[in-house]
């Protein structure tokens, strides 16, 4: 973090706001680019917090995002008349490039994961499958590099492929259906081959095939071409 972000941020969060609002007057128009391209790089590169990238991703897709933890991620109105609205469920995914030449250097012992239209589902369940099954929000998977947005697909929840994929990961987990209370299959993942054959896959967004071809090293080969001729 440069040392003039750092000085407006403690400014922020220690001093009254006509000093904070003071200190940014000060600056010159380059000075404020300049910290607000360093602060959003920063936010949207978080390893920590998807949060940014959930939001782009269910914006772009044309859903209102849903503020709240609990429930799905966005909303948009049903153009049947008196439909209830549809809600979707965002699963983006962060490639960092500076991994793949850190692994190039020896300084990293395993390689990054590639990009292969996938996601997680954290602290999954059973009874929470069910719930999703029931609901059926329409999925949005996306992938990022260095914060760079690259894709977005779109597929029903119900696709029989998908549901197929996360029931064995939690019969795996879950032998014979038992769930004690207070457990979680941690991490229920998923890749495109769990939707490809989906009837309503949708792509949202996709980069022009010229330039996507210059991010062809942080794809997973098979989903690279399934999303090129999508």
């Amino acid at each position: 973090m440069n040392k003039e972000l750092s000085e407006i941020l403690i400014t922020y969060t220690t001093k009254a706001h006509k000093d904070f609002t003071g200190r940014l007057l000060d600056l010159s128009k380059d000075s404020l680019i300049s910290l607000f391209t360093d602060l959003l790089t920063m936010y949207i590169n978080d390893r920590n917090s998807s949060r940014l990238r959930e939001y782009i991703t269910v914006i772009t897709a044309g859903y209102e995002h849903s503020e709240g933890k609990i429930g799905f991620n966005g909303y948009k109105q049903n153009n049947i008349v008196g439909g209830l609205p549809i809600a979707c469920e965002a699963k983006p995914r962060n490639i960092f490039t500076a991994d793949f030449k850190a692994h190039a250097d020896g300084k990293r012992k395993t390689k990054p994961a590639l990009l292969n239209g996938g996601g997680n589902f954290t602290d999954y369940t059973p009874d929470r499958l069910k719930r999703d099954r029931k609901e059926n929000p329409m999925m949005l998977t996306s992938g990022f590099i260095d914060g760079k947005l690259i894709y977005i697909l779109e597929f029903p929840f119900r696709t029989v492929s998908f549901v197929k994929c996360l029931r064995k990961s939690l019969e795996k987990h879950f032998p014979n259906g038992v769930r004690k209370s207070g457990t979680f299959l941690r991490s229920a993942t998923f890749d495109f081959r769990s939707y490809e054959s989906a009837n309503t896959l949708q792509v949202i967004y996709r980069l022009p095939a010229t330039e996507l071809e210059t991010y062809k090293k942080f794809f997973n080969k098979k989903f690279y071409e399934f999303l090129l001729h999508l």
